[in-house]
């Protein structure tokens, strides 16, 4: 069995015990941009085949041995998503039609035109592409502990680093302080930790200082007995106490009233709580996890937080990068975003277009991954005109890449010069190779790098 990701084209597997035929369909997808694979018979093939196989199976029904009907059911006993394309006689067709009902993608009746070959090839090595990818989702989301529906997706260096930050510290009793913009996830990552702690199977609390009126701050944070104050019928069990054993994350920290800040500062040296209406000091064993999306320091010397707290949490800070700093995770997480979409909505998933995934690499998307899994909501509920509106003038886009390196912007341009032309082209791999002036070979490598499929700009 073989495994890795799907080639420029797409990877095929062309079985057809005819060595004419076999030669005949094996340069047909060749020269359409896709890595195939001929095989004479059924038993050759199968040694290919495997649930992580990333492409289209293409098989003659009339074979010695085990026929392409055996070939097929073996092939989805195997992985019952991958696409089958059986290629019959004309005679065969009722027999074709059966098999679609069992399992098959489609089937090719001969004699038939090539474009008509590649055209059916690309649609399942497509279809192949997003089943593989939403498995990958998929799995991704049942290694989380129960609740944690998401993962920190991505493949960049500065995405690297935070999981490597992560995974450093998860598993200490560190406090923690996490540095990010809005919508970057900050809650996601504080979740993150407490699900790679020791302390996972305890509660996970969490608080946001921004959204917590001022009058309750203080009973839902620390506590109260019975007869507090008025209206304080019977004892209540802070936020802090309820996190013993767990996590404690508090949300916008710098939105807490800096008269509990000293009381919390208290709670983190000491690790005791005093509930309202108490002189009991009450232990509690936890972890904080702070989050801001401010310079607390500044805030510190402006009056605004109290610097005492600012050098208690200060200790482990962890850095979320924001969206615009990290665009070649933007289609990753994206499609990310459709799957658990669809689920939700009842939907399929489905894949942007290639002019639309620019339109999203494009855009600065000031609200973050908040701001992009919103997007992809609309995207599944069918709103496609909601991504026109992203990516913005040329202006913008170029404010949004002044802080990319000159290497960042020359990958980023090279990028939107291929798929300007095979836009252009129409996915022909031929007049793009001849409109850009680079060999064949080189043109390959490219695609492969900057992810880019031929077949997604065929018409």
């Amino acid at each position: 069995m073989t495994t890795g990701s799907i080639a420029p084209g797409g990877s095929v597997l062309f079985v057809d015990d005819e060595r004419s035929v076999r030669l005949a369909g094996q340069q047909t997808l060749e020269l359409a941009g896709f890595d195939v694979t001929a095989c004479d018979g059924a038993e050759r093939a199968l040694r290919h085949l495997g649930r992580d196989w990333p492409g289209a199976l293409v098989t003659d029904v009339r074979m010695p041995q085990i026929d392409g009907l055996e070939l097929m059911e073996r092939a989805l006993a195997l992985d019952p998503e991958l696409p089958v394309i059986l290629i019959t006689g004309h005679g065969d067709v009722p027999m074709a039609v059966e098999a679609m009902r069992r399992g098959a993608y489609d089937f090719l009746e001969k004699p038939f035109p090539s474009d008509r070959l590649v055209e059916v090839t690309r649609r399942a090595v497509e279809k192949r592409r997003l089943v593989l990818e939403n498995r990958r989702l998929r799995d991704q989301l049942a290694g989380l502990p129960a609740g944690d529906a998401s993962p920190i997706v991505g493949r960049t260096p500065g995405i690297e680093r935070l999981r490597t930050a992560i995974a450093a510290v998860a598993d200490t009793d560190a406090d923690v302080l996490v540095l990010g913009e809005t919508g970057t996830g900050k809650e996601m990552v504080a979740r993150a930790l407490h699900a790679g702690s020791g302390r996972r199977k305890h509660p996970f609390v969490a608080l946001n200082c921004g959204a917590m009126p001022e009058a309750i701050f203080e009973s839902e944070l620390f506590g109260h007995e019975a007869g507090a104050f008025t209206g304080a019928g019977k004892r209540r069990v802070g936020r802090i106490e309820h996190a013993s054993g767990g996590t404690l994350f508090l949300d916008e920290i710098e939105s807490m009233p800096l008269s509990l800040q000293v009381k919390l500062l208290r709670v983190i040296q000491e690790r005791v709580v005093e509930p309202l209406g108490s002189n009991e000091l009450i232990p509690v064993d936890l972890r904080v996890v702070a989050a801001t999306k401010v310079d607390l320091r500044k805030a510190a010397s402006e009056g605004k937080f109290r610097e005492d707290l600012y050098y208690r949490l200060n200790v482990v800070v962890v850095t979320i990068p924001p969206l615009r700093d990290r665009r070649d995770d933007i289609p990753l997480l994206f499609q990310h975003f459709v799957v658990q979409a669809a689920a939700r909505y009842n939907r399929e998933p489905r894949a942007p277009s290639p002019a639309q995934v620019q339109r999203l690499a494009a855009h600065d998307w000031p609200g973050n991954v908040r701001e992009l899994r919103n997007a992809a909501d609309r995207f599944v509920l069918g709103l496609d005109d909601a991504l026109s509106a992203v990516g913005g003038t040329a202006p913008a886009m170029a404010a949004g890449r002044a802080g990319l390196s000159l290497a960042e912007r020359v990958d980023l341009f090279e990028k939107s010069l291929i798929e300007s032309e095979l836009a252009r082209a129409k996915g022909s791999v031929k007049a793009a190779i001849e409109a850009l002036s680079i060999p064949r070979k080189t043109f390959y490598d490219k695609l492969k790098r900057y992810g880019l499929s031929r077949e997604d700009f065929v018409e």
